[in-house]
């Protein structure tokens, strides 16, 4: 069988032995908005849970407004323009906005990368900045969460008489569903506020986990740090495969938020009869694949597909390497998944390391492999075993052994398919 996956910015072709039983599993969603003029004007002026955008707004004379970084392919340049114009109605001036980019823990955005961000327009006539999460003088502490979790969020942010969000929804590795609170929090968070919310403390609750938000710890916590933060107003959106708007979701921070994700829910939960012997999946492709760090992401989601002891193979450009300095340096230095849990366990957090963790849970109960052909194996630590920099190649190594009618599932999309075994 050959399938089209999302790799990179032009995809790649994969070819799996026809003597096993494949399935391949796109991304289900809900079509494209008709009018999505009228869709975004409706949502802001009668918005869930809250009052209109524009009635919030009268009397301020600031606004901050917190997006997706260039890993999240966020419609902005969509969204901001409707949602700026009511601002502006009420008399917030443009030198009274900041648009800042939620890189929680990522670099900044290059010039380049914010007018694709935001849109050339936007980018050329507003302040665009970039949070940086390492500079802890640039945040204002809120004290801490009732979980002991400190708070520190961008001053640029807190400084605003108006607080929005603007991000989509899709599954999240950890926090169940992106969107709303998660641009407040890691997003516009200081380092001694991610590490925490990151610390194997949270990472290692079994609900803390795709499409899980009831129950979900870290979920709730997030709410509190962004209700600490004064979480005015978001506006969500839920996407199609081509990355076009499905739904529009704003007003109240939780109550909007949880209206995107029952939507989503409805209309993007995709199943297959059985867990697989092995799954075979992307990272979405650009923006999500540009590092290493990103494409666990399409391992963390497989694993709700596939057997115990079953195999997990992703693909990713990681056309800008391996990821942060952290991060690679924790990687390169891996050397097993049971090793990895119990070195980090009672030890300080450092950066990065929680996505290493949620990868080590998953290995654990399955076999990893990656093609990932940009990074040099000997960066991969122990996981460069299992690192190809031929896909056939890798294909063979994912399913070498496997008897004759052996379910593979493709899933092209990686993450951004929602999908569950029966």
């Amino acid at each position: 069988m050959r399938t089209h996956f999302a790799y990179g910015k032009s995809g790649i072709e994969v070819a799996v032995p026809d003597r096993f039983e494949c399935q391949v599993v796109h991304s289900r969603n809900a079509s494209a908005l008709s009018d999505l003029p009228a869709a975004l004007n409706a949502a802001l002026d009668a918005p869930i849970g809250s009052e209109p955008l524009a009635k919030i707004a009268a009397g301020k004379r600031s606004a901050a407004i917190s997006v997706c970084d260039i890993t999240r392919p966020a419609p902005n340049a969509q969204t901001l323009p409707p949602l700026l114009a009511r601002l502006h109605s009420v008399g917030i001036p443009v030198d009274g906005i900041t648009i800042l980019i939620a890189t929680g823990l990522h670099r900044g955005a290059t010039p380049a990368e914010i007018e694709g961000i935001v849109g050339p327009a936007i980018a050329s006539t507003y302040r665009v900045v970039s949070h940086d999460a390492r500079d802890l003088a640039g945040h204002r502490s809120l004290g801490v969460t009732s979980r002991g979790t400190p708070v520190h969020i961008d001053e640029r942010f807190m400084a605003a008489d108006l607080h929005i969000t603007l991000g989509f929804v899709e599954q999240h590795l950890m926090l169940g569903f992106s969107g709303g609170r998660k641009l407040v929090a890691p997003g516009l968070a200081a380092q001694e506020t991610i590490k925490v919310i990151h610390s194997p403390r949270f990472m290692r609750e079994l609900l803390a986990t795709e499409g899980s938000i009831a129950g979900n710890p870290l979920h709730a916590e997030l709410l509190e740090v962004a209700a600490m933060a004064r979480h005015d107003f978001i506006l969500d959106v839920t996407l199609t495969q081509k990355r076009e708007i499905s739904g529009v979701f704003a007003g109240h921070p939780i109550k909007a938020h949880a209206a995107a994700v029952d939507f989503l829910v409805s209309t993007s939960l995709a199943t297959i009869p059985a867990p697989a012997d092995v799954v075979i999946t992307s990272a979405a492709g650009y923006p999500l694949d540009l590092t290493f760090y990103q494409i666990l992401k399409g391992v963390t989601a497989a694993q709700h597909i596939v057997k115990p002891s079953g195999r997990i193979l992703v693909l990713g450009e990681c056309a800008e390497g391996i990821g942060s300095p952290e991060f690679a340096r924790k990687l390169k230095a891996y050397s097993g998944h049971a090793s990895y849990l119990d070195d980090i366990r009672d030890t300080e957090v450092i950066v990065d390391q929680w996505q290493l963790e949620r990868l080590a849970l998953v290995g654990l109960k399955n076999d990893l492999f990656f093609y990932a052909p940009r990074v040099s194996t000997a960066d991969l630590g122990s996981l460069g075993a299992h690192a190809f920099q031929s896909l056939d190649e890798a294909i063979r190594a994912a399913t070498n052994g496997l008897a004759d009618g052996a379910q593979v599932v493709l899933v092209p999309e990686g993450p951004y398919t929602f999908v569950r075994s029966l």
